[in-house]
């Protein structure tokens, strides 16, 4: 296991140039809890974003138009209030399937959001599918909240129609998560202990509770062939269960304090995990190794020191779609680029009050929501990949580690497909 210094000769590490700033409008109250930007996410096919703008409001903008905006009138860009704003219950079925700007008021604080888009071949797993009030087709594109109460609205992103309503959590809905291969399976994760799938072609039929976190679950995350689900939570909890069977496969041991955020990488081979403890560890989720450490306080802190208030607790973590990059967010005011293969961060930015992050569908974005409903945007490091990686990830697409240690190849390959060197 490769240990990962935060302090590095300023010389060898490049700011990242800042894109973009959506600032939440000012307000009477904004000083008041409520207003966190709490999550940020883009739709699969990359053409809207959304984060929580605090105070029960989701923001949706069409992502190629912010991006001109950016280019055409600078950085800044205040989001007012007389953009379009979506009731609950409004609908405007003649602009379906045009990206367009609007808010949706969820009714409450919204700590959660996930998109989810159908395949239409992927059935439901429900037996009984004669019936059903609702008929995603293959242009359907879903935005999945999670609010302060318990609950998860499921709306229509072209028009803002509110479609399900699920109610089943008694806690803060903390995060939330679409299977990726389009059969709108749906994992979310509570305060209330527990993990609860939802199969919206089923019109949101609850079909199972995971149980085994006895604290918060703070977040969950698919792999990219959604048989395996990843959450976390306090008390050092890191789980990995089986999707096919909603069976607990193994959890894994490292972290010194309360789990906060988890994400794979997109071959499915490793998974990143982000600690108020100061570190992000990248798994092998398949044996359940750490393979890399990436620390944001040097030196290392000892296992007290990392498992109290060290002012350095990490927020969010998140796989670049290119497989190499990783970037993290920590109470320090640093966003930070890892590459997979180096020791030191490759990029920095600044970013006070930082909560969540996330790349662009194509991985060339970082938005960043902060305390005050705000999103920042970077540019992430740029670098092509080598031929190298690019079969490796082709490889570990469609083999575990157990198989790859089987191949009948050179050692020095092996480590290389293992992600061990």
């Amino acid at each position: 296991m490769a240990s990962f210094p935060s302090r590095v000769n300023e010389k060898e590490i490049v700011r990242s140039r800042t894109i973009g700033e959506l600032l939440a409008p000012a307000a009477p109250f904004d000083k008041k809890c409520g207003r966190e930007n709490w999550t940020v996410a883009f739709a699969p096919d990359g053409s809207y974003f959304a984060w929580s703008q605090g105070h029960r409001a989701v923001k949706l903008v069409p992502w190629s138009q912010c991006l001109k905006n950016f280019l055409l009138h600078g950085t800044k860009n205040i989001t007012n209030s007389s953009s379009l704003r979506l009731s609950r219950q409004n609908s405007d079925g003649g602009q379906k399937n045009k990206p367009r700007e609007h808010i949706i008021d969820c009714g409450d604080i919204v700590w959660s959001l996930a998109f989810g888009s159908s395949v239409p071949e992927k059935q439901s797993r429900c037996v009984n599918i004669e019936w059903h009030r609702f008929r995603f087709g293959q242009d359907q594109l879903l935005l999945a909240t999670g609010l302060n109460n318990g609950r998860i609205k499921i709306w229509d992103v072209y028009t803002g129609k509110l479609l399900l309503n699920l109610v089943d959590h008694t806690e803060v809905v903390r995060d939330l998560t679409f299977a990726p291969d389009g059969s709108l399976i749906l994992v979310s994760a509570s305060r209330d202990k527990t993990l609860r799938v939802w199969d919206l072609k089923d019109d949101g039929n609850m079909m199972k509770v995971l149980r085994g976190h006895q604290n918060w679950v703070y977040s969950c995350a698919f792999s990219p062939d959604s048989s395996m689900l990843c959450s976390v939570g306090a008390s050092k909890a890191v789980f990995l269960w089986n999707m096919d069977k909603y069976t607990m496969i193994r959890k894994l041991e490292g972290h010194h304090h309360d789990v906060v955020a988890c994400d794979f990488s997109p071959d499915g081979a490793l998974l990143a995990t982000a600690s108020y403890d100061t570190r992000v560890y990248i798994w092998d989720p398949h044996t359940g190794d750490i393979l890399m450490e990436f620390g944001h306080l040097f030196p290392p802190p000892t296992p007290i020191f990392a498992g109290g208030a060290n002012d350095r607790w990490v927020r969010s973590v998140s796989f670049s779609h290119d497989g190499l990059h990783v970037a993290s967010l920590a109470d320090d005011k640093m966003v930070r680029f890892w590459r997979i293969d180096e020791d030191y961060p490759v990029q920095v930015a600044p970013l006070s009050n930082g909560l969540c992050c996330a790349f662009s569908t194509d991985g060339s974005v970082l938005a960043a929501g902060t305390h005050d409903g705000s999103v920042y945007f970077w540019a992430t490091p740029r670098q092509v990949p080598s031929l190298q990686h690019l079969c490796r990830m082709s490889i570990r697409r469609v083999m575990p580690t157990q198989e790859v240690q089987e191949l009948p190849i050179p050692s020095k390959v092996l480590e290389f497909l293992s992600y061990r060197v």
